[in-house]
């Protein structure tokens, strides 16, 4: 498709898209997807210079991107990115919450320090509060807007060892379905897509542990791990941005405070 063109199949045509944590893997994926379906995008992160090949890449589209460096954790740093964005775009459609953290790997609650447990807590759930409450005004005033957190599959189904993730991931369901009641009245859809374990280095990393303690070559571990999950296959980045893509524009105009498992079967 040409560079400057925007048709009028694109699902996002003319739309403003906030996401954070767009640097890489899903959050790359998903940020680009938006894009393709002509969408504007302001890239909130701490690590400003990740972000730029993510920025080259959508504006190489025709669409527009700037960058945005906040701490997602500070109220204040995000207060002052939301009303940045705003005077840059004059409006956000869309926010797509991304940015997150896994928290300690491996370890019981008990073994769980306090610091480690509040980290992934800010990361996780204060992080997606704050940017929702700084756009949800704007959103209000428009009588439009969608809301998409990217949870976890942990936050459906407790984990042994990944107390304080799961702790996290349950926690932004909350949020997620209590801002969905508060916002219905004023045409704002706020939704949560679940993933599970996603192609790239973390499940490269889970392989390779079973591959050590089981002891079986790294086709049989990946056999092994899909076929816990009723579709056998394990997701990918494209299958994550494919539901964002979905809940961030009007084909889910009837569907808020939801849930959207992308994990090919594994919570049924």
């Amino acid at each position: 498709m040409p560079a400057d063109s925007k048709g009028p199949d694109m699902l996002l045509k003319d739309k403003v898209a906030v996401v954070t944590g767009p640097a890489k893997g899903m959050g790359a994926a998903c940020t680009l997807l938006l894009a393709e379906q002509g969408a504007d995008i302001a890239l909130v992160g701490r690590d400003t210079a990740a972000i730029e090949p993510v920025r080259a890449q959508i504006i190489a589209m025709g669409r527009r991107a700037e960058i945005f460096g906040c701490d997602i954790t500070s109220a204040s740093a995000v207060d002052a990115m939301g009303m940045a964005v705003l005077a840059a775009f004059g409006r956000c459609d869309a926010l797509v919450n991304i940015a997150g953290g896994r928290g300690p790997l491996g370890k019981t609650f008990w073994e769980t320090t306090p610091e480690e447990f509040d980290e992934i807590l800010r990361l996780n759930v204060t992080g997606c509060f704050l940017t929702m409450r700084a756009f949800a005004p704007a959103m209000i005033a428009a009588r439009a807007g969608k809301i998409v957190n990217v949870g976890g599959t942990f936050g459906l189904r407790g984990r042994a060892g990944r107390a304080a993730y799961s702790a996290s991931k349950w926690g932004l369901r909350g949020i997620t379905k209590s801002a969905a009641l508060e916002l219905g009245p004023h045409n704002i859809n706020v939704n949560c897509v679940c993933p599970g374990m996603v192609e790239g280095p973390r499940f490269e990393a889970v392989r390779a542990t079973m591959v050590a303690q089981q002891g079986i070559d790294a086709e049989a571990a990946r056999q092994k791990h899909a076929a816990e999950y009723a579709l056998r296959r394990i997701s990918t980045d494209a299958d994550v941005a494919n539901a964002v893509l979905f809940l961030a524009t009007d084909l889910s105009r009837q569907i808020t405070g939801q849930d959207l498992a992308v994990d090919g079967g594994w919570v049924i």
